[in-house]
């Protein structure tokens, strides 16, 4: 497990704060212990859920051609065939996965490929689960582009917490299944748009973890 490089600064200034605060605390209320423990109790805590949103686990990714990987830990809150209107212009079968703050908020690569399509929106701050959230809130589009020519679009959607996307891939840019690609802080959602023929690996409610998780296969 490692600290993932977007909660570094925020970590270092927060722990700086903090310290302050508790040495304050320390000072003006050296004789009221009670006041004194809560407020320390208080800012140890609220640094601990600080730290666990930025945590970045380490593991083996298991890579399979034929398999679709879940891009993020969270929860799956959508399966269903849906027209894809940015960039596939078709139907596909849709996977959505709900990240809440207390997930890993990495984003993984769900196949290898050659990113075909990268693009940032910005938008509304609705609910992660909301029907508009996937073409009005903010969000990210990344399309990979794999050997057989199968071209997998997957969307980083912000939500009500979550205001700060992160996307690290290019057009053009090589890419392994379970690499990072980007990065929602505080949680959020991520659609997986596949082929109709794929099938569909995980039911609505199933927790997945990114990276390991096989969400899909493909014909």
């Amino acid at each position: 497990m490692t600290i993932h490089k977007e909660g570094r600064t925020l970590l270092f200034i927060l722990l700086i704060v903090l310290v302050g605060v508790i040495w304050a605390a320390d000072y003006f209320f050296s004789q009221a212990i009670i006041a004194r423990n809560i407020i320390i109790g208080i800012s140890v805590i609220f640094y601990l859920l600080i730290l666990q949103f930025f945590r970045n686990p380490i593991f083996e990714i298991k890579r399979n051609e034929k398999q679709v990987l879940a891009p993020a830990d969270g929860k799956v809150v959508v399966i269903e065939e849906a027209e894809e209107t940015e960039y596939l212009k078709s139907r596909r079968k849709q996977i959505s996965i709900f990240m809440s703050p207390v997930n890993v908020h990495v984003n993984r690569m769900p196949v290898s490929g050659s990113i075909s399509y990268a693009k940032y929106h910005a938008g509304k701050y609705l609910v992660a689960w909301h029907p508009k959230s996937s073409t009005e809130n903010e969000r990210t589009t990344i399309v990979a582009k794999m050997k057989n020519g199968n071209e997998i679009l997957f969307r980083q959607i912000a939500g009500a917490l979550a205001r700060r996307i992160k996307y690290y891939v290019k057009e053009g840019q090589p890419l392994q299944q379970g690499d990072e690609f980007g990065f929602i802080k505080f949680g959020s959602r991520v659609d997986v748009f596949l082929p109709l023929d794929a099938k569909v690996n995980v039911a609505i409610g199933e927790v997945t973890k990114g990276g390991r998780t096989v969400i899909a296969e493909l014909v």
